[in-house]
């Protein structure tokens, strides 16, 4: 079992929301706070296409792939069964490969996600009570 969490995401600047589910990957490093979205998800966002996205290139474990980023674009806020964190700014990588949205190491971070035990998807934040157990919610994909 993976660790998902639920989002509310917003685009800066704009309104709305729009909620989802993200698969934490700490596995997914980078320098800055990232959610990597689906095409249809970037789409629904109202992000792709942008004007703003720059093409980066990503090393994975299957080889390099090609993303569009546009840099600190999204308030990100993780949905707890009790509470909402404050947002998190983040850039949105748009990928047309990924089919559900994946939380990078750093923005798991900022948003204060502590991971219990990855093979049954338990969790806590940062700052909660060492009684707390929080659950994965399920995937929601992007076709």
């Amino acid at each position: 079992m993976a660790l998902r969490v639920r989002l509310r995401l917003r685009v800066r600047g704009r309104e709305g929301f729009v909620d989802a589910s993200a698969l934490v990957n700490t596995g997914f490093e980078t320098e800055a706070p990232q959610l990597l979205l689906p095409l249809r998800l970037g789409s629904v966002l109202g992000l792709w296409p942008s004007p703003e996205a720059q093409l980066l290139e990503f090393g994975t474990t299957g080889g390099p792939v090609r993303n569009y980023v546009v840099p600190n674009s999204l308030e990100v806020w993780v949905l707890g069964d009790d509470r909402v964190v404050v947002p998190v700014v983040s850039d949105a990588v748009i990928s047309n490969v990924e089919l559900e949205a994946l939380i990078n190491d750093k923005l798991a971070g900022a948003l204060g996600i502590m991971i219990l035990n990855p093979a049954t998807g338990e969790w806590r934040f940062r700052d909660d009570d060492a009684s707390v157990i929080r659950r994965t919610e399920p995937p929601r994909y992007w076709f």
